[in-house]
């Protein structure tokens, strides 16, 4: 029986992850009926977790995914905020031990670290708690007939295929998705797949020990850092993860994994360029992890369009996987389902109107969506991409650090801070109130601090100023640094009279 042949519409959501379970939320307020498919275990299975430990099993949540987790659904906003750990800046760790404190934000924001199964589960949770929502595990999509709108599924429990109708279909199944490949068979999509030459391992830094006899574990680094050993061509990084263990990740070059192919080289390479971390992982786990931990290539996806007339839409990995290096993976991709919900609701989308034929009101949405939406993802796509040089490098060069100081003053003289809960309420009606941002914002800050201002604009805006900052380095070294202050805002000034 067709969806159109009830009160209510039949929405599909492949894939149950953060971003498919928060569309299913956003979709059932508006009174669809929702289905969920997932190929894999519920997650929430003491076997599926056992399984999920050689993923990452921490994330980096910034405003943007707290702002579109709280405009869909508020409580659960809440309970990530009392889950997770801030971070509130990056710590260096230099060849020779030496740590330096690089914090992301004058103002004391933070971007926090949070259990992916937790906000998963949570997630989930929340949306079964809706009537309207129900989920289907262990069945995988074989094939989408977007114009009969027909959906094959293989039942893997049951061991049968199966075949159900929908009215509306939403991807977010992640980078290999199926829901884009089917798409690709009926819409002219310009697709960009783009590997870099460069993988990445998982590692694990232990809890350190008990402060008293008895007592709980401690954390071997301060826990409200993102911890970053720069190495030029590679890195090592850790996040904090509530047990008081780190999650670390090794990204190199795939040449240079290659050559780590015996345990003396291993040990000695680490002993080389992170003997700090070494003598926290310990050589016994580094090893371990090394030989049982997979090893994953990094790999930066663009679409366009990502949706089809009235019937389907690509949301998250499925439509701009992109690589890890500004965290904004899962943030860009929760914020495309508070963009969608904006736009529905704004073309009037009802899904207990009976349609006959095309939904019009649906199409124009999607449509507004693909239009609005794509500059943005190709943007941050892009800022993620050039990030890598700067977190793997740049950071620790004299350029890089004076130029930063120079973005800090500027900040400082002419903006004021935007709290979560001053541009929230907006953030609720329009994609993107902020469309012109006045006075100066660091780079950093736009993107992972400022939901109301479009990765667009913001990588917009930040090339105006990146303009800025290296003729007032030029023109400070000039001049001498007493007068950096001075030469920046008078270089800031003419640049923005210029219009």
């Amino acid at each position: 029986m067709s969806g159109t042949e009830h009160s209510r519409r039949k929405a599909i959501i492949v894939g149950a992850g953060p971003v498919g379970c928060l569309s299913a939320i956003s979709l059932a307020k508006m009174g669809w009926a929702v289905e969920i498919y997932e190929g894999r275990p519920d997650m929430r299975l003491p076997s599926s977790k056992a399984a999920a430990q050689q993923r990452s099993i921490n994330l980096a949540m910034s405003a943007r995914g707290i702002a579109a987790i709280e405009a869909i659904e508020p409580n659960a906003a809440d309970r990530f905020l009392k889950a997770v750990i801030p971070m509130h800046g990056r710590m260096i760790h230099h060849v020779e031990g030496r740590q330096e404190s690089q914090p992301y934000d004058r103002d004391g924001q933070c971007i926090n670290s949070i259990g992916r199964s937790f906000l998963n589960e949570d997630l989930l949770t929340e949306a079964l708690r809706i009537p309207n929502i129900r989920v289907f595990f262990r069945h995988k999509v074989s094939s989408i007939d977007f114009d009969g709108r027909i959906m094959s599924i293989h039942d893997l429990d049951a061991e049968k295929d199966i075949e159900v109708l929908f009215d509306f279909c939403v991807g977010s199944d992640g980078s290999y998705s199926i829901v884009r490949r089917q798409l690709m068979r009926v819409v002219r999509m310009d697709y960009q797949q783009e590997y870099i030459p460069h993988d990445y391992l998982e590692l694990k830094m232990p809890a350190g020990p008990a402060v008293d006899i008895g007592g709980d574990p401690t954390y071997l680094l301060d826990p409200n850092h993102l911890h970053i050993w720069p190495r030029h061509t590679f890195m090592l990084i850790a996040l904090p993860n509530k047990d008081k263990t780190f999650t670390c990740t090794l990204f190199a070059p795939t040449t240079e994994f290659d050559r780590l192919d015996a345990d003396e080289t291993i040990i000695k390479w680490f002993k080389t360029h992170f003997p700090d971390a070494l003598l926290l992982i310990g050589e016994e786990a580094l090893l371990y992890a090394f030989r049982n931990n997979p090893r994953s290539s990094l790999m930066s996806i663009k679409a366009n369009p990502y949706h089809y007339k009235d019937r389907a839409i690509l949301l998250g990995d499925a439509a701009h996987a992109m690589v890890p290096f500004y965290g904004q993976g899962l943030n860009c991709g929760l914020e495309d389902v508070r963009v969608l919900d904006i736009l529905l609701r704004a073309e009037g989308v009802n899904p207990t109107d009976l349609v006959t034929g095309e939904d019009k009101r649906l199409a124009k949405a999607l449509d507004r969506y693909t239009e609005t939406r794509h500059d943005d993802l190709v943007s941050i796509c892009e800022l993620a991409m050039a990030n890598y040089v700067e977190m793997r490098h740049d950071v620790v060069t004299p350029g890089y650090l004076f130029k930063k100081t120079i973005d800090n003053i500027l900040y400082s003289l002419t903006s004021k801070a935007a709290g979560a809960s001053s541009i929230m309420p907006a953030l609720v009606r329009d994609p993107f109130p902020t469309s012109s941002p006045s006075g100066w914002i660091p780079q950093y800050t736009m993107v992972t601090f400022r939901p109301d201002i479009s990765y667009s604009t913001v990588r917009r805006v930040a090339a105006r100023q990146r303009r800025i900052l290296d003729y007032t380095s030029w023109a400070s070294a000039a001049v001498g640094v007493g007068m950096v202050g001075i030469t920046a805002i008078t270089i800031w000034r003419r640049f923005f009279n210029r219009g």
